[in-house]
């Protein structure tokens, strides 16, 4: 019984580790993926995007009428055509001397900073040039950069207007919050599931919505004519009805969301639009939800003061090649494999057994940093091998103490673990302190160190009560001590 313990937990070491080290693949269409999680590695060992945002200096052409309201259907006019009509053209900035100043260029920077967060990028940089307004942001290359670049950049102007007087009915200054909402839709012609929008006003907001959700509506008119007969000398009233629509346009960034009226007053002070149309494919509902918690992202932080433009998108390559980090992982792995043959050596059985125990330790903590999201840096890469160097002290305390007893039984190796993890973590509490502080600094080579420390020292003292202990009970009990 006590072998068959024995060897189920040596194998599920050795599955661990295989999966730890080599992955699980798995066919997906002509291709084998990988279903473990890959690392998230620091700029200083992926490499970083480099995206340099300029103030925009272009202009928009917006033609008006005799009245000065703005005309949307006139940008096929020739100029003389626009002169019969009675339209004019104005040249009009993106970004109006007004608002070209540090206070509006350290506001927008903030809220670039704001999106990056909640769009989940870990690590960044973001500075400004005080002086033009420019701002560079460096973010760490993975499969999401394009798609922060190209959200991170956007103005996220968000406006309600009159479709026909152009006049702004609400802006960004009414929104309280945005979430995203996706539930089941098995209305109309389209069944699967929907994913919302869900703009929520503040105030001031909802007392405008409203107002406007009362204003904007289809109206009915009804006309009454008269027709005489001459022949009968009769009169006939003719009633007519005619339908009035009264509109407004939602938009981001100038660009038409969607124009529509209001069928009754809202006076919750919410807003839902629907993104894309219900579906039961997965890999679109993914791509409507990832679309819409973008523009969420965008508009709850905020339309930046000032208008950019991207002026360059660069990836910056990692000054550590890749064979220097095959060379690190070498040394490391044969520094520890002559580490385990000395401790086989030194302790016998109970050398092998504690050595498993110590590639299973590596192995769980290899998967722990991947599912943990912790950042490998190159500093966090010393941290990982001051933790092996930790976990191999702990064992070989342990070892050196078990092998002074002449005889072991369950009560001495319960001492002896008792002892041995009083003064190890006794001895290593300035250790952990620090640790536990590293991993509030936000300066990214500190903080993962940091990370990997705390994760690694956790793992020490749960892995080695329950697993090493475990092991070198069943060892001892059949006469496995020397």
């Amino acid at each position: 019984m006590r072998k068959l313990k024995l060897l189920t937990i040596i194998l599920g070491i050795v599955l661990v580790t295989m999966v730890a080290f080599f992955g699980v693949y798995v066919q997906v269409q002509n291709r084998m993926e990988d279903k473990v999680k890959d690392y998230s590695y620091a700029m200083d060992l992926k490499g970083a995007r480099n995206i340099r945002l300029t103030v925009d200096d272009s202009s928009n052409t917006v033609i008006k009428d005799s009245e000065g309201n703005e005309v949307s259907d006139a940008e096929n006019l020739t100029d003389e055509e626009l002169a019969e009509k009675g339209y004019t053209k104005e040249e009009t900035k993106k970004n109006s001397d007004e608002v070209l100043n540090e206070e509006n260029y350290k506001k927008s920077k903030s809220i670039i900073e704001k999106r990056l967060q909640e769009l989940g990028v870990d690590n960044y940089i973001v500075s400004l040039d005080e002086v033009s307004g420019d701002i560079i942001i460096e973010i760490p290359e993975n499969n999401n950069t394009d798609s922060v670049v190209s959200n991170v950049g956007t103005t996220g102007k968000f406006e309600i207007i009159d479709s026909e007087t152009k006049e702004v009915l609400m802006d960004n200054n009414d929104i309280k919050r945005v979430r995203v909402m996706y539930g089941a839709n098995n209305t109309g012609t389209s069944t699967g599931t929907a994913v919302y929008m869900d703009i929520e006003f503040n105030k001031e907001g909802t007392e405008k919505l409203k107002n406007i959700s009362n204003t904007y509506v289809e109206t009915n008119t009804t006309n009454n004519t008269n027709t005489t007969n001459e022949t009968s000398e009769t009169t006939t009233e003719n009633t007519e009805e005619e339908t009035t629509t009264k509109e407004i346009t939602m938009q981001i960034d100038g660009e038409e969301i969607m124009t529509t009226s209001f069928d009754e007053t809202i006076e919750t002070g919410r807003l839902q639009l629907s993104v894309g149309s219900a579906t039961t494919d997965s890999d679109t509902l993914n791509g409507y939800i990832n679309q819409a918690s973008s523009m969420a992202i965008i508009l709850d932080n905020g339309n930046m003061p000032v208008a950019y433009t991207v002026a360059s998108n660069e990836y910056i390559l990692s000054d550590v090649t890749e064979s220097e980090l095959n060379i690190i992982l070498y040394v490391m792995l044969a520094i520890v494999a002559i580490s385990l043959i000395v401790l086989i050596i030194r302790y016998k059985s109970q050398g092998i057994i504690s050595a498993f125990s110590f590639i299973g330790l590596a192995s769980i903590f290899v998967l722990l940093l991947r599912y943990t999201n912790v950042v490998i840096s190159i500093e966090s890469i010393f941290g990982i091998a001051v933790v092996l160097i930790l976990n191999y002290i702990f064992v070989n305390k342990l070892l050196s103490k078990l092998k002074k007893e002449e005889t072991v039984n369950k009560g001495i190796i319960t001492n002896i673990f008792k002892e041995t993890y009083k003064e190890f973590f006794i001895k290593i509490i300035p250790v952990c302190i620090a640790v536990i502080t590293f991993c509030f600094i936000k300066w990214e080579p500190i903080s993962s160190f940091g990370m990997v420390m705390f994760w690694g020292i956790l793992l020490i003292a749960l892995y080695n009560i329950s697993i090493t202990n475990l092991l070198v009970r069943i060892n001892a009990s059949k006469g496995g001590k020397k």
